[in-house]
C-alpha cells in the first residue's frame, strides 16, 4: 500500500487559503474534504477546489514533498500551480 504511487495535492478553500495534503486517490480525498469533517483545517472552509496534484513514487516521498510545499509561501504555491 505504501510502496504504490501517492499524490501530493493542493486545494483552495472557500476563504482562498491553500491547503496541501497527500492521498492515493485525490478526487476521492477532495470529495471527503467537501463532505466530511475529517480534516480539521478544511471543515469550516468548504467548499474546496482542487488546484494542483503531483505524482510521487510512494507514500514517504509524497509526505516529504508535502512538507516541502507546506513551507512555501502563498506566492510560491501559486507559481507551482501555474506551472502545471
Amino acid at each position: 500500500m505504501y510502496d504504490m504511487p501517492w499524490f501530493v495535492y493542493i486545494i483552495q478553500c472557500r476563504d482562498r487559503t491553500l491547503y496541501a495534503g497527500v492521498a492515493k486517490d485525490v478526487n476521492k480525498r477532495v470529495k471527503e474534504h467537501n463532505t466530511t469533517n475529517r480534516c480539521r483545517y478544511t471543515r469550516s472552509r468548504k467548499p474546496v477546489v482542487l488546484m494542483y496534484q503531483e505524482s510521487c513514487e510512494n507514500y514517504n516521498k509524497a509526505r516529504k514533498r508535502e512538507a516541502q510545499i507546506k513551507k512555501f509561501d502563498r506566492k510560491k504555491k501559486l507559481d507551482l500551480i501555474k506551472r502545471r
